[in-house]
């Protein structure tokens, strides 16, 4: 029987090289695939593609797979990029890897992977795919968090559904981050030490605010206490997110000590779109950057429907502990989650993800924070 075809994201970095080794080894007839998305100022010192490229394709050399380029730039600025551009300039703070991963990595190259005959998919993400094989959901796939729970991306992964997910493989699930560089050196591969790469999915890592400035029309306003008083002005509301401490430009501006007589630090802490003000708060457990609740929407459940269950678990950000919530579907794309210890600076725009223990369920995007105080 022919070994089944895979087709591997493959990014220059160490996670999809690995990735594509471990497949080789595992028996699969291996195809690697490089996706170009970004083209406005490739050539600029931030846009690392052509670097990237380099090394994908060395790196596919050492392991013994065919590699070949894509280009989805056209797709990422139409259905990423853009929605990116619009969420930033009403004042919310989108998650681009979320929608990446949705329209892009599983979407665009899924398809463009079944063209060339493929079986199967895999990504470098930390991330495990599981089948149900008895009860009522025998059949259904289910997305679980890594095993490696520093790595763990399962959190960006929660909008693929139960089509993509049974044509997918995560070779890293099950794998710790420091046992893949070991690997990696020892397989003598060539971006074996390579940083892994922090920046805008697919754009790179360059000065945001700079970068934004090219995209977005913004407006200076006042930025103020919650008690109304001005401290200061805003560059434009789109350049901040809540919870937000470095960058706000109030370095210098001294109000009140905390209780050890040190000057507490200022944060963002609400976006007034409306009347294009900035609040800002002092210290960073201000009543203002707590919330007991939040309400989501554009919602993606992996099963196809809600969870039944309304005590979850959920994370408002990537680099969070899970925390306990209760959940409740709304009737119209939406749900709200109830937290019993207020959570740090919930952000319109980011997403809301919901878990079962390790089981990802789903989540949505935060539109609104209810505040605990």
């Amino acid at each position: 029987m022919p070994s089944k075809k895979v087709v591997i994201g493959m990014s220059g970095g160490v996670d999809s090289s690995v990735s594509a080794w471990l497949l080789k080894e595992q028996g699969y007839e291996v195809v690697g695939l490089f996706m170009k998305n970004w083209e406005d100022d490739d050539d600029s010192e931030y846009c690392s593609t052509r670097q990237d490229w380099i090394d994908a394709a060395s790196v596919a050399d050492v392991v013994g797979v065919d590699i070949e380029a894509v280009n989805f730039a056209a797709e990422y600025k139409d259905r990423v990029f853009a929605e990116f551009l619009r969420e930033y300039q009403a004042g919310r703070t989108p998650n681009p890897d979320v929608l990446c991963n949705a329209e892009i990595k599983f979407k665009a190259f899924l398809d463009h992977a079944m063209k060339l005959g493929a079986d199967l998919i895999a990504t470098g993400h930390y991330a495990r795919v599981r089948e149900v094989d008895s009860g009522p959901h025998a059949g259904r796939f289910e997305l679980l968090k890594a095993l490696d729970a520093s790595k763990d991306q399962s959190y960006f992964l929660h909008r693929l559904n139960q089509a993509q997910l049974s044509k997918t493989l995560f070779p890293l699930g099950e794998i710790p981050k420091t046992e893949v560089r070991k690997i990696a050196e020892k397989l003598k591969l060539p971006n074996a030490k390579k940083k892994d790469s922090t920046g805008i999915c697919f754009i790179g890592e360059r000065p945001f605010r700079e970068f934004l400035n090219r995209y977005l029309s913004f407006k200076p306003g006042p930025m103020k206490t919650p008690d109304g008083t001005t401290v200061g002005n805003h560059v434009g509301l789109s350049f901040y997110t809540i919870g937000q401490r470095k960058g706000i430009g109030l370095g210098g501006m001294k109000s009140h000590k905390n209780a050890d007589g040190n000057h507490d630090a200022w944060y963002v802490a609400k976006k007034d779109v409306e009347n294009n003000t900035l609040y800002v708060v002092q210290g960073h457990d201000h009543p203002w950057l707590l919330s007991s609740a939040l309400g989501a929407s554009q919602v993606s459940w992996i099963a196809g429907v809600a969870p039944e269950q309304d005590q979850l678990s959920a994370k408002t950000r990537y680099r969070q502990a899970d925390v306990q919530c209760m959940f409740s579907a709304q009737h119209d794309d939406s749900f709200a989650l109830h937290f019993r210890d207020p959570q740090w600076a919930v952000t319109p725009g980011q997403s809301a993800v919901l878990y079962d223990g390790d089981v990802c369920l789903g989540g949505g995007i935060i539109d609104t924070a209810t505040p605990a105080a």
